[in-house]
């Protein structure tokens, strides 16, 4: 079965910011933070809104489609959902004693019934009950900017409802899948990342366009599902981390029957009298697949906000300063993957973080903590983005690749180490394959980047954060003691390449 036409780039509002209230609980005292234990609050506008209560404004989320957005349904959580089994049945075949008793190959069925329980069936009432509880009023429909403060929102039905702001309107509202101008792909009805993640059936074969994380992620998790998975990328896999990482990953990949074709690119594309795809490449070949999944990148969903009413451009992304705010307002605010600072997650998490609080202090007059690190800024997202490819072998990295700080001209020192020879390796696996990388700015004595490949190797990649943001002096970091026989003493080894005099 074809899958649907890919999601314009448009969507409701993520957050929208109302009132001046210092408590909106009845008899004055701060409203308490009720939270429904099995739900999970959105990603990003509704953050942005939760900060806000908390501190005495109150809020109203504007969607127009699933309260939690993309994360909880098209994206993280049923795109990890896909992923775990088989990383846990790798994982057992990879060690003697617990491959003997594997007797079978993935039930794909429990795996996509899995993934429906992760995104509650496509069902937001868990997120609106979170809503209800946190204080946060919900409508639903479409937003648009009317002017300075001012929102309409347009419902199903066509029924519209006027909302004002009384302190600030935060556009929350992501990005969307771009769909390359390749002859013929559109008439095609090529999946992307949303159709992926929600597939009902899996395909007998699958076209990849793109070697970035989507891109990756899903050949791995097809390939385990029982697809025949080509992947098609115009450069190498994984081209913004460090280049040994997209090759161990592309070379797992192989191993497990996935064709990956780099330096090559789709020309054109149409469907067969059988109904499969059929790509043609700039490399003079074809790829035939029943169904193709474009993941060649993201546009922001701005093209139907009302934003020229405010003075900017419709399906641009949208520029703000390090406390979230478009520049030359005093109440308009972009928050997650809209303003292009960093398209994950976590980092529109921590962005609405500091918006959401910075907000409520400019509304009741408090003071504005927007130096470098502040309480109200979101300085992580230049040089400490920490970000995690499921991939198996799994990439995990944050700050600088040795390739960027090489362009700023920084005196660095790349510290290189082989993960399989550090003694927690051999536990976890008898066929470990793995690498560390990190980044030492020789001038200042700290690191500024980390990249490590291997199994289950995401767990690892907070402690190279917490280096990272916390600018630990390298010489402090020889007295923090890896416990033994684990993955973390690769610290120890890093610091051993790098050699106490260095430090």
């Amino acid at each position: 079965m074809r899958a649907p036409a890919p999601a314009r780039p448009t969507s409701g509002w993520g957050a929208f910011l109302r009132s001046g209230r210092e408590s909106s609980a009845p008899n004055g005292e701060s409203r308490p933070n009720r939270r429904s234990p099995n739900a999970r609050p959105g990603p990003v506008g509704e953050n942005v809104a939760d900060r806000a209560v908390q501190a005495g404004l109150t809020a109203v989320i504007v969607e127009s489609e699933l309260v939690g957005g993309e994360c909880s349904y098209w994206a993280c959580m049923p795109s990890k959902a896909l992923l775990r089994s088989g990383a846990a049945l790798r994982a057992a075949r990879d060690v003697d004693g617990a491959k003997q008793a594997v007797t079978g190959d993935l039930d794909v069925a429990a795996v996509l019934r899995r993934r429906d329980t992760m995104t509650s069936d496509w069902n937001d009432s868990g997120q609106v009950e979170w809503l209800q509880g946190a204080g946060i009023d919900l409508v639903r429909g479409h937003g648009r900017l009317t002017g300075e403060k001012t929102v309409q929102v347009t419902a199903d039905d066509g029924t519209t409802t006027d909302l004002v702001a009384r302190h600030a309107v935060a556009v929350c509202t992501g990005s969307a899948a771009l769909l390359p101008d390749i002859p013929g792909l559109a008439d095609i009805s090529p999946w992307t990342s949303r159709e992926a993640t929600a597939v009902q059936s899996v395909p007998a074969s699958l076209a990849i366009l793109g070697g970035g994380v989507v891109g990756a992620e899903m050949a791995t998790a097809f390939a385990s599902l029982g697809a025949d998975v080509t992947l098609i990328a115009r450069s190498g896999l994984l081209s913004g981390t460090e280049p040994f990482a997209g090759d161990l990953v592309a070379a797992s990949l192989r191993d497990r029957g996935v064709t990956v074709k780099t330096g090559t690119d789709a020309t054109s594309a149409h469907r067969d009298d059988d109904g499969r795809a059929v790509l043609a490449l700039s490399d003079g070949t074809t790829v035939t697949a029943d169904e193709v999944l474009v993941a060649t990148g993201r546009v922001p969903r701005t093209t139907d906000l009302g934003l020229e009413t405010v003075g900017l451009a419709p399906g641009e992304w949208i520029g703000v300063d390090d406390t979230l705010r478009v520049p030359g307002s005093d109440w308009l605010y972009a928050v997650g993957d809209v303003n292009h600072r960093a398209l994950l997650t976590h980092q529109g998490k921590y962005q609405a973080r500091a918006a959401g609080d910075v907000i409520a202090a400019r509304a009741r007059g408090g003071e504005v903590d927007d130096a470098p690190w502040g309480a109200h800024v979101a300085t992580a997202d230049h040089d400490a983005v920490p970000q995690v490819t499921f991939t198996d072998p799994e990439v995990a990295s944050v700050g600088l690749t040795a390739a960027a700080a090489e362009k700023r001209g920084l005196t660095v020192k790349v510290l290189d180490y082989d993960l399989a020879h550090v003694a927690g390796s051999s536990e976890q696996s008898d066929a470990y394959v793995g690498q560390a990388r990190a980044i030492v700015d020789l001038d200042r004595g700290v690191l500024i980047g980390a990249t490590f490949v291997g199994p289950d190797i995401a767990e690892l990649l907070h402690s190279a954060t917490l280096a990272i943001v916390g600018e630990v002096p390298v010489k402090r970091l020889w007295h923090a003691v890896p416990s033994y026989p684990t993955v973390s003493e690769v610290w120890l080894r890093l610091l051993e390449t790098l050699g106490r005099d260095s430090a």
